[in-house]
């Protein structure tokens, strides 16, 4: 039997939605994710509607975009731009990237739609390492991440992204990070639900205050920490 952490299937851009509205709302989402796996598996026993088509196949990623389509970003054309309230902006090629010093991090990979991928690796630079390069300012509270899908957005505070489990990830599960994945550079922040984890990582921007994600903005809470998990920052 094929590994599912291997495996990512390809769903419509608005499958996401369907399952929020089902859920009701984000913060309901959150609330109910622990349950819905094992719902999943209850209704997916022979559903006469294809509803469970959009939901994510239990024990494994599902493929997931808010945008209509991603473009496909290749060693030659990547760039990561930091920016904001720093002192020395700057952009990274993926070659820049790879000769930085690599952090490997295992963590479960947990999404409110209900499924989960426990000791799941990731591997990649730390985020921290890349401020403290920048030169934060003072001024500097929060950070912002955009993505070249051109609509995904989320923050951190500064504190939560300055955590060494907080990755801008270049492999998963020892693997360079496929497209489907997010790649070929996404971010990945461990204690957190993997909204949190923008994917097609562009931009990290140094901001005065935090600015709510995509899916903050649909009722998604801003610290989407994970049941149990080290909050200290």
């Amino acid at each position: 039997m094929t590994d599912p952490r291997n495996e990512a299937e390809s769903g419509p851009p608005l499958a996401r939605r369907v399952m929020l509205s089902m859920l009701g709302a984000g913060a309901l989402g959150l609330f109910a994710a622990p349950y819905v796996q094992s719902a999943w598996e209850k209704v997916s026993q022979g559903d006469p509607t294809g509803l469970t088509g959009l939901l994510p196949n239990p024990g494994g990623f599902r493929y997931f975009s808010v945008a209509a389509s991603v473009p496909r970003k290749q060693e030659s054309d990547y760039r990561l731009k930091i920016d904001g309230l720093v002192d020395r902006p700057g952009t990274y090629t993926l070659d820049a990237l790879h000769a930085l010093p690599q952090t490997r991090v295992v963590g479960d990979v947990q999404c409110t739609d209900g499924w989960r991928v426990p000791k799941t690796p990731f591997e990649g630079v730390l985020l921290s390492h890349l401020l403290d390069a920048a030169g934060v300012r003072p001024e500097g509270k929060a950070v912002r991440f955009t993505c070249f899908d051109g609509v995904y957005s989320e923050s951190l505070t500064l504190a939560q992204a300055r955590r060494s489990d907080v990755l801008v990830a270049l492999k998963m599960l020892d693997e360079p990070m496929t497209h489907d994945h997010g790649g070929p550079v996404r971010l990945y922040v461990a204690p957190m639900y993997f909204y949190k984890s923008a994917k097609w990582l562009s931009g990290i921007t140094v901001t005065d205050q935090v600015i709510p994600g995509y899916w903050e903005e649909y009722g998604y809470d801003v610290d989407g920490w994970l049941d149990g998990a080290d909050r200290s920052v």
